[in-house]
């Protein structure tokens, strides 16, 4: 009895370091986020209202952004790069001068969490206009993220690593198991779900053509 009582209190106290390890970090990254899209607003000389209606969303929500108040959904943060030209691992990612950019394990931005230990984990990226990003996602059991369409000609890869997701694309769902992949047009409304008890990993590539071009139509939530 006291042994499992004090497992069970190393282990509450184990998760309560990790919950404030994961917040500092969240909020670290949306600091540097804000700093970043304040300077390529400065160079363009845009105020804050011109870059709210470039990205389609309210200037309260710009200013929150660039101060890093708040944790803003990856749906806001697309419309945002895509106004900017920057695309979306620029937002998240040092500016680095060399060819080769390497991301080490849990150096990802993490972008999307749930109370069930999901996460949405940027991990790599290209530049402008034609971007590619590479993500790692994990899904806790009854987790479902909604995507909304993306810039037209957006393409997605999954591949399942561990457990079981759902995919449901344009109201078509897809039921892909551990070693499943499967490749589906992201400009139509999507979303990740796992139907399952026990979490489930997949990878992700989005390919996102001519970024810049125009503001993005999703709503905010994506």
């Amino acid at each position: 009895m006291g042994r499992a009582a004090t497992g069970s209190c190393t282990e509450s106290a184990l998760r309560v370091q990790y919950d404030a390890l994961m917040d500092e970090s969240t909020a670290a990254l949306a600091l540097a986020i804000g700093v970043r899209v304040r300077q390529e607003r400065q160079s363009r000389r845009w105020t804050l209202d011109q870059l709210a209606e470039a990205a389609g969303v309210s200037r309260r929500m710009v200013v929150t952004v660039e101060q890093g108040a708040a944790n803003p959904s990856v749906g806001t943060l697309l419309r945002i790069s895509d106004a900017l030209g920057v695309g979306l691992p620029a937002l998240v990612e040092r500016p680095e001068p060399r060819p080769v950019r390497v991301t080490r394990q849990g150096d990802g931005a993490v972008l999307w969490s749930s109370e069930s230990g999901g996460r949405g984990v940027l991990v790599a990226g290209t530049a402008p206009p034609d971007v590619v990003e590479l993500w790692d996602w994990t899904l806790g059991s009854g987790d479902r993220h909604v995507t909304q369409a993306h810039t037209p000609g957006t393409q997605e890869l999954v591949q399942v690593q561990q457990g079981t997701i759902t995919i449901e694309v344009a109201g078509q769902p897809v039921t892909l198991d551990a070693g499943d992949a499967v490749a589906f047009p992201g400009d139509v409304a999507h979303s990740y779900a796992n139907p399952g008890t026990q979490p489930a990993r997949f990878s992700l590539a989005v390919f996102e053509p001519g970024v810049g071009a125009g503001s993005r139509p999703e709503v905010a939530g994506a």
